[in-house]
């Protein structure tokens, strides 16, 4: 099962502060961690809502976008992990481990493609193969 793993944003993060050196090192020794178990696939940190945007869709084909910062820093992420694992139990296992000292994080499964029953065709099935493929060697 693949797992986001939501690092959800604070104050500090919103206003732009950048983790100490001790804190990267912590982190780095994490994510080595997890790649050397073979559980992170991705992850990076993000920028401050500041420097995002929204796009939002009325139902009637019209866009809004909607530049940031945006309000609720708790409703808001920091950073991410793609992680591979059994369960989510182990996620949790997993995430108990990282070096944070405060915050708030949150784990959601990825759908995999059993998730979509009948509406996920074989056509629709090689579409996302290929275009999984293309992704996978375009970042080697």
């Amino acid at each position: 099962m693949r797992f986001m793993v939501i690092v959800k944003s604070t104050p500090e993060t919103e206003q732009g502060v950048m983790p100490t050196s001790d804190e990267l090192a912590a982190m780095g020794n994490y994510n080595e961690e997890l790649v050397k178990a073979g559980v992170m696939l991705a992850g990076d940190g993000l920028y401050s809502s500041d420097k995002g945007a929204r796009v939002r869709f009325d139902g009637k084909g019209a866009t809004t976008v909607i530049d940031g910062p945006f309000t609720e820093s708790k409703e808001l992420i920091a950073g991410f992990w793609i992680w591979e694992l059994p369960s989510l139990q182990d996620a949790v296992e997993w995430l108990k481990k990282a070096p944070f000292q405060e915050g708030e994080v949150e784990i959601r499964q990825v759908h995999g493609d059993e998730a979509f029953g009948d509406a996920l065709t074989p056509e629709i099935k090689a579409q996302e193969d290929r275009l999984r493929e293309q992704i996978a060697s375009q970042s080697q």
